[in-house]
């Protein structure tokens, strides 16, 4: 897979996109090492940047710690959610394997992972926002031909998906504020 051609299908032409992913043979860490680890890492080194060289908010050690601490949580926060995905869709009439659901979450995370890069200005973090919100479109693009969730049950499912997302970045911004790197939590 090449992950330029993947993040521009995914954000241009996500439903042209999705039935090329269904297709692929993957496992776990193809998925973290060729497409999850590098995306993941966007959000926390321009956050790092922008905030560390040009507003001077945090020093560099403790800005890099905090970026590897966010992207670390965000591995594990994709892993979780994919689990949450393997379990929630066969209760919406779709299938329960892991890599379906791994793929679904992993892709559906693109537009937020390259929105990121916006956050190296960080008064442009707010494109990071609504690139994040494009995410939860393609979540609910992708529900039906990944996880197999019927057509008429998507909305639902993904509702119930991104209530359950909400509740992991939460917990995840939880542990960051209790290592002492609450203002970097926002960087996932």
């Amino acid at each position: 897979m090449d992950i330029v051609a993947r993040v521009k299908g995914i954000l241009l032409s996500p439903n042209e996109e999705w039935p090329v992913v269904v297709t692929e043979r993957t496992n776990v860490g193809a998925l973290y090492t060729g497409y999850i680890m590098p995306l993941a890492a966007i959000p926390p080194l321009a956050m790092l940047i922008g905030f560390s060289l040009f507003l001077g908010r945090f020093g560099l050690g403790f800005g890099l710690i905090g970026a590897v601490v966010s992207w670390v949580l965000a591995l594990a926060g994709v892993y979780i959610v994919a689990l949450v995905t393997q379990w929630l869709a066969p209760k919406f009439g779709g299938g329960g394997d892991f890599i379906p659901a791994l793929k679904l979450v992993t892709y559906s995370h693109t537009a937020g992972w390259v929105g990121g890069v916006f956050l190296i200005i960080p008064l442009l973090g707010v494109i990071t926002v609504l690139m994040g919100l494009y995410g939860l479109y393609l979540l609910y693009a992708g529900s039906t031909p990944v996880v197999g969730v019927p057509k008429e049950r998507a909305v639902t499912f993904t509702v119930a998906l991104v209530v359950c997302v909400i509740v992991v970045y939460i917990v995840i911004g939880f542990i960051m504020r209790l290592l002492g790197l609450g203002a970097m939590g926002m960087m996932m």
